[in-house]
């Protein structure tokens, strides 16, 4: 397999949360290229050094940088999203620039190449019993499946991933003639759009990214969804009050395909939000942190149905009590 190195660059303060939004994005291998950390070595080594190289000598003022490798396939092209978009979020939030400019950079291959080379990994997709999920680009035969048209863009989920892919099963597999669908952490829509398609009534969809609601809707009127019963919003439920009561309750099921840290902190309101007996499906989830997502969710009034596992991603399905 090939691969894709790729920096970002910030401040030493930005290390321990980049890395942390990394680990969530199922990316659990990096190198720290940090001037404090060569400095602190200068000023404790023991013994005598006649002279040091001269490339070790640059690291004394060079740009702290996190180091990934993203597989060349449909897997990386998800995971170049979500880091793009795991850093704009900082960014926005970064109003005393303590994180430094946190950008990116491709090594060993030009950004407009990758750009134009990226839509080779999103390919029709065929889920569960009922959906082929495909980009706009793809063409499809006669097939009776229900087709779901997703152009990933800038917004993570495209049904290539495991944990969307592990939700839309889910979802799939599900009653959902007539029913209220909210989609958390929405992306590009896919799930809250599939399960439009798939005879739920009405969707609100919601997202922190401005850019991932507008793209949501784009992806809604691109599948025919009346946008009388389709919405999206922007903001965050979990510090927005204003926002978490104009989404009101009563709803049927509830999709979340975000991280461990994200879920934990929407578990109460997960159970405000979901009807009586209502469905919660939750992914995103790294399989070492399972356990205590699963945990955290139970212990705010749900119980487990189901729990999925696939490539190191948990999925799992649980209803209000």
């Amino acid at each position: 397999m090939n691969w894709t190195e790729l920096d970002i660059f910030t401040t030493t303060e930005g290390i321990e949360l980049i890395t942390a939004g990394l680990m969530d994005i199922g990316i659990k291998g990096f190198a720290i290229k940090d001037a404090n950390d060569f400095n602190e070595f200068l000023q404790n080594k023991e013994g005598n050094w006649d002279y040091l190289e001269d490339d070790l000598m640059q690291l004394a003022e060079c740009e702290t940088t996190v180091t990934v490798y993203l597989p060349e396939n449909n897997q990386g092209a998800e995971m170049l999203i979500a880091i793009r978009s795991m850093l704009k979020e900082i960014k926005e939030n970064d109003t005393d620039s303590v994180y430094g400019r946190l950008e990116t950079e491709m090594k060993n291959v030009k950004e407009e190449d990758w750009a134009n080379n990226w839509k080779q990994y999103f390919k029709p997709l065929e889920i569960g019993n009922r959906l082929l999920v495909k980009p706009s680009w793809e063409e499809v035969g006669e097939t009776d499946r229900t087709v779901l048209e997703i152009d990933p863009a800038s917004s993570f989920g495209s049904g290539q991933h495991y944990t969307t892919k592990l939700c839309l099963e889910y979802l799939d597999r599900l009653d959902l003639e007539g029913k209220k669908i909210l989609d958390l952490g929405c992306g590009s829509g896919i799930l809250s759009i599939g399960a439009m398609l798939l005879g739920a009534q009405s969707s609100v969809a919601v997202d922190v990214e401005e850019n991932a609601v507008k793209v949501a809707m784009e992806n809604a009127v691109k599948n025919s969804i009346d946008t009388s019963v389709y919405t999206a919003y922007c903001g965050n439920i979990i510090t927005d009050s204003e926002l978490a009561a104009r989404l009101g309750d009563g709803y049927d099921i509830i999709t979340a395909n975000i991280v461990a840290d994200i879920l934990i902190g929407m578990k109460d309101h997960f159970y405000k939000f979901l009807k009586p007996e209502g469905i919660l499906i939750i992914s995103g989830i790294i399989d070492e942190r399972k356990e205590e997502v699963t945990d955290a969710v139970t212990g705010a009034g749900f119980e487990i149905i189901e729990s999925r596992e696939e490539s190191d991603w948990a999925a799992v399905m649980l209803r209000k009590k």
